[in-house]
């Protein structure tokens, strides 16, 4: 990852079928469009290759997340058990639908511990969200277990994961819905870009209407569309899904470097005593976009990640201090910070977030460092990136 380091002519050859039609809309404009319909195209394909019946795309990994819990039919009040490590996205797109975040425990897969779900569990909840991380999943059996138990819905948010599988298959298909991102440095790009995913032809529906301001779709005047719900604009445009569609068809090339890098990775920094690597659950097969590694003590991390800079290495990841990505940076979620006044229910249900307990997460994010894999590094490049981290946690250990 990401697609962006290989875009070359199937990019350039759809987005100038989009630029001489002169249509960049998704909708409308039959005539004048030279049949060119990449959107489509690239939900018909997506879809197939995700082996799932419906894909709707949209404008962003976001997007996808709040058109997915919206089809389903997650409003104000209702409660979404979501990780401790994920990106920002995962709670604003709860919040934006008056829905209330439930923060837990993740373990050693680095996503949801499926011990701390059960406790969060209360009669509001409605939806659990796993956050398949840096490449690799969640324990799905354990949390689809959890939500046949409980009437719940399965919500995979894989925006990180394409290409992963589990239990034969591929991630984002095993619940009920499942998430995409495309955005710019993703494994395969639309530089901004969103999918969702589902085999309900009831949340297909909901998803292909509330996209797209919760127009019907029926027939070929847009004018003459009803709305039966409300909606809002989560489109996406053709220049975009032209892109994505020419990196879809590219996908597997990119899914067979990244695991030839990541490999050479792995089989160095295995040499190392006391590296050890996140578990990936049985029966499943990451994607290889990230080589996700554990140290034995926070402080020896810390001195590690700061010795891979020092010897240049870059793409080094040390989640425990990002502001994007782990609740410690996330003050803006704790202390409620917004531009207008939040939803009664979120005030009023939303966990004590200064004073809860996220201690298990800690331990296992301060030991935490994750590598980025490009799929532009030469063969030459992945074996000195190799010796070089090596050497640097060498140093430490």
């Amino acid at each position: 990852m990401p697609g962006f380091e290989l875009f070359g002519e199937e990019e350039r050859k759809q987005v100038n079928d989009v630029l001489e039609s002169g249509i960049l809309m998704r909708y409308g404009f039959d005539g004048m469009r030279n049949d060119h319909w990449k959107a489509k195209e690239f939900e018909k394909a997506f879809a197939e290759r995700m082996q799932s019946d419906h894909c709707q795309l949209v404008s962003s990994g976001t997007s996808a997340l709040t058109v997915a819990l919206a089809s389903a039919g997650i409003g104000a009040g209702d409660e979404v058990i979501m990780p401790t490590f994920t990106f920002v996205a995962s709670f604003e797109s709860i919040l934006m639908l008056g829905a209330v975040p439930v923060l837990v425990d993740i373990d050693d897969t680095l996503t949801l511990d499926p011990e701390s779900v059960k406790k969060a569990i209360t009669p509001r909840t409605k939806c659990i969200m796993p956050v398949h991380m840096c490449g690799s999943m969640a324990d799905l059996k354990a949390l689809k277990d959890i939500c046949d138990d409980n009437d719940l819905l399965l919500l995979e948010d894989a925006c990180q994961a394409i290409g992963g599988t589990y239990d034969g298959k591929p991630l984002g298909s095993y619940g009920d819905l499942g998430c995409f991102s495309f955005d710019f440095v993703k494994t395969i790009t639309c530089g901004e870009g969103g999918a969702v995913i589902t085999n309900n032809n009831t949340y297909a529906k909901h998803a292909d209407h509330y996209q797209d301001h919760g127009h019907d779709h029926v027939g070929n005047d847009r004018g003459a569309e009803t709305h039966p719900f409300l909606g809002y604009n989560f489109r996406i445009s053709e220049l975009n899904a032209a892109v994505g569609l020419a990196q879809l068809n590219r996908l597997d090339h990119f899914l067979a470097i990244q695991k030839s890098n990541y490999l050479s990775i792995r089989e160095a920094l295995s040499t190392v005593n006391g590296v050890t690597f996140r578990r990936v659950p049985d029966g499943g097969e990451e994607n290889y976009s990230f080589v996700n590694f554990f140290l034995p003590t926070e402080e020896l991390t810390v001195k590690a990640h700061q010795a891979l800079a020092e010897i240049g290495v870059d793409g080094c990841f040390y989640w425990y201090t990002n502001n994007w990505h782990y609740i410690n940076g996330w003050g803006h979620l704790k202390d409620q910070s917004s531009l207008g006044r939040l939803p009664k229910e979120v005030r009023e249900q939303m966990q004590d977030l200064n004073n809860t307990d996220f201690s298990k997460s800690d331990a296992i994010m301060g030991r935490t460092i994750s590598s980025l894999i490009k799929i532009g590094w030469t063969e030459k490049e992945v074996r000195e990136r190799a010796e070089k981290m090596k050497q640097a946690l060498k140093s430490v250990l």
